[in-house]
């Protein structure tokens, strides 16, 4: 009886460090920021808090620049993501068909995801200067000569959004290529070269063989891509700091901005719980809609 219970104690001792350190850092912010959410809080020492409840959470359902950073969150992800994965899933298939200098090319492609977002920020930022001395204008003018003032890249609402996107989906291309590469390597060479055999060609083998195969890893890229597109910050963040007059905002910069900028930590921390609820909403729904019973 005595060893029973050891044996069955022995995962919960192993589980509690990291249970310790995941409530710690993970669950007590996130209990903290829905407390702070509820007030008008004050940082300054002493100062008192009035409690609002859900005055933050109405307040920004009634706050224009709030819809602004909506929509510009759901316009860069609905972006972004389809052209991650369309590019992505291109280079992953012509990865897979050469034989030779396949780790070359995947690495090549890969070194943009694990290069820093302040650095890649900040370059973009160097590429689409508005003046004369950025690379995209000085191409334009000096090169192939088919502007002949400087464009205001990050100056104009549109524009600056454009190149943050090209950012996203440059950065992001990477990720999603290894994990549609390894779907793809996964899919039995038999299965295409009986198909080939039966007079199949190359693109009804991939769309009636490859695609409903990595069917599940397709899912799997497009609820990790959206949740990371709804999180996009530090390209924002440093490109634009969401300005002209908020044109540029999104979710996340604007409840950075609000918090840290103008002190308004209840009205930032509801911003934030209001952004983790359309995400879950979203990704609820996808996994609900879009995987089959089998995979569930």
């Amino acid at each position: 009886m005595m060893h029973t219970r050891r044996f069955f104690l022995t995962p919960y001792l192993f589980i509690l460090p990291g249970l310790l350190f995941f409530a710690t850092f993970m669950i007590y912010p996130l209990v903290q920021a829905f407390r702070i959410s509820l007030y008008d809080w004050k940082i300054m020492p002493g100062a008192v808090s009035p409690f609002v409840g859900l005055g933050n959470y109405l307040r920004a359902f009634q706050d224009q620049v709030f819809w602004i950073a909506l929509r510009n969150t759901v316009l860069y992800t609905v972006v972004t993501v389809p052209g991650q994965m369309i590019l992505a899933m291109l280079v992953a298939v012509l990865l897979d068909a050469i034989t030779r200098g396949r780790v070359i090319y995947r690495a090549l492609y890969y070194l943009p995801v694990i290069t820093s977002w302040v650095v890649v920020s900040l370059l973009f930022k160097y590429l689409f200067d508005s003046s004369e001395a950025g690379i995209i204008n000085y191409l334009l003018m000096h090169v192939v000569h088919v502007i002949s003032e400087p464009i205001t890249w990050l100056r104009e609402p549109g524009s600056a959004l454009a190149a943050i996107m090209a950012l996203g989906i440059w950065k992001g291309l990477g990720w999603s290529m290894i994990i549609f590469l390894a779907a793809l390597q996964g899919i039995p060479y038999e299965l295409h070269e009986a198909a080939a055999i039966d007079g199949a060609s190359a693109r009804q083998r991939f769309f009636r063989i490859t695609l409903p195969l990595i069917r599940p890893t397709i899912v799997f890229v497009l609820v990790m891509l959206i949740i990371g597109g709804f999180n996009v910050f530090i390209s924002v963040y440093l490109m634009t700091g969401g300005n002209p007059l908020h044109r540029t905002e999104t979710m996340l910069s604007y409840m950075y901005n609000e918090a840290f900028n103008f002190l308004e930590f209840g009205y930032g921390a509801a911003v934030s719980y209001l952004l983790a609820l359309i995400i879950f909403v979203i990704s609820f729904l996808q996994i609900k809609f879009l995987r089959r019973p089998e995979e569930l």
